[in-house]
């Protein structure tokens, strides 16, 4: 606890020049790595397109063959319900032959004709159910190529970005290291301010130089007597414009 306290007070103790130099190198090594992964492009993102879509799809087969295997249930239903329905007039029609009067016969009667409506709209269902699968099938089919497409791609796009990442992994693994280093000897305050000020900044510059008697970072001019104070070195000061952290163009020789 106190080597912590201790190491906290060095860090505390340096002087602005060294404070702005450490955080001028850091946004170098920072730059470097962001350049460095925009090699991959949009590599990464058309990876995870492809794998959602691949999911999606994946997903959407499987609901598919559970529906076809719902409507083939109920095929073998309907087709059960037919030899039921066939069944009773068979024994309807044995009973018209030992009726005693017409109103049994015509009671039977009507029992056969029930059973034979059954039985069409039963055979109605089974064409529907039929048509059904057959067009379940064929969104199977069609999905199932797009899935094998995608899956293809996926494996190409991941091939290319494994390479990309396999050719620069020792040198982003260095500089992130390197940037480990460099941030022990930023105080949390200065450091937080940093990555803050780098995530809102456009391309990542949380650091510029002064170029051209203006703002390497929004281009805005900077007045006379600021550039001979960010000269000076004795105070952090930020653009009032982008409000990024300012150093003077001399700082990157001493900083090489």
């Amino acid at each position: 606890m106190a080597d912590v306290k201790n190491k906290a007070q060095d860090i505390a103790e340096l002087s602005v020049e060294e404070k702005l130099k450490a955080l001028y190198k850091l946004q170098r090594i920072k730059s470097e790595v962001d350049k460095i992964r925009t090699l991959r492009g949009e590599l990464p993102l058309e990876v995870q397109d492809l794998e959602d879509e691949i999911e999606g799809l994946q997903t959407r087969i499987e609901k598919l063959h559970q529906d076809v295997k719902a409507l083939e249930t109920n095929i073998s239903a309907k087709k059960t319900e037919i030899t039921q329905a066939k069944a009773l007039i068979k024994k309807y029609e044995e009973q018209q032959n030992n009726v005693r009067n017409n109103r049994e016969f015509e009671s039977l009667s009507k029992e056969i004709e029930y059973q034979t409506l059954e039985i069409e709209l039963c055979e109605k269902r089974i064409r529907e159910f039929t048509a059904q699968i057959a067009e379940k099938k064929a969104t199977i089919d069609e999905s199932q190529k797009k899935f094998d497409e995608r899956s293809i791609d996926l494996d190409a796009k991941k091939k290319e970005l494994e390479e990309i990442i396999a050719d620069t992994k020792k040198e982003e693994d260095d500089m992130a290291n390197e940037a480990v280093e460099v941030e022990k000897l930023i105080e949390e305050r200065l450091l937080t301010a940093f990555k803050k000020i780098r995530k809102n900044a456009r391309n990542g510059l949380a650091v510029v130089t002064v170029e051209r008697d203006a703002c390497g970072g929004c281009f805005n001019n900077i007045p006379p007597q600021r550039q001979l104070d960010i000269k000076s070195r004795k105070k952090i000061i930020v653009c009032e414009y982008c409000g990024r952290i300012l150093v003077d163009n001399e700082i990157l020789e001493e900083v090489k």
